[in-house]
């Protein structure tokens, strides 16, 4: 069952992705460029390979660096789309992810670790 989801939303992840990339929304069609599109298409691969790791990781540290490299990637999605449209909440979005992603990070390998928080 838990296969099951994990492929269910990797499939509509894919698929969305895939709609976005190469059926864009109206609105996107002006500032798309081929190395806009390449680059989105090849961080999105990037982005299937981390979920795979993430399903598939042999032990919890490396499902822990995959999860790092994917909010890693999503700041670059964020900067993909922050720079041709010119609006900068976009690379403000990116900013507080890669914070986030980092405390989250020293957490978890604290956790993992085996110490407390507050040490």
């Amino acid at each position: 069952m838990k296969r099951l989801r994990w492929l269910i939303g990797l499939l509509a992840i894919i698929i969305i992705l895939g709609m976005v990339i190469y059926y864009p929304f109206e609105s996107l069609l002006e500032w798309q460029s081929e190395f806009l599109k390449r680059s989105f298409s090849v961080l999105f691969l990037c982005a299937v390979f981390c979920l795979w790791r993430i399903f598939r990781g042999p032990t919890a540290a490396d499902r822990a660096v995959a999860i790092d490299i994917l909010g890693i990637l999503i700041l670059g999605f964020c900067a993909i789309l922050g720079i041709p449209t010119g609006r900068d909440w976009y690379i403000d979005i990116g900013i507080a992810w890669a914070l986030q992603s980092f405390i989250s990070t020293l957490a978890l390998a604290k956790y993992m670790e085996g110490r407390n928080f507050d040490e």
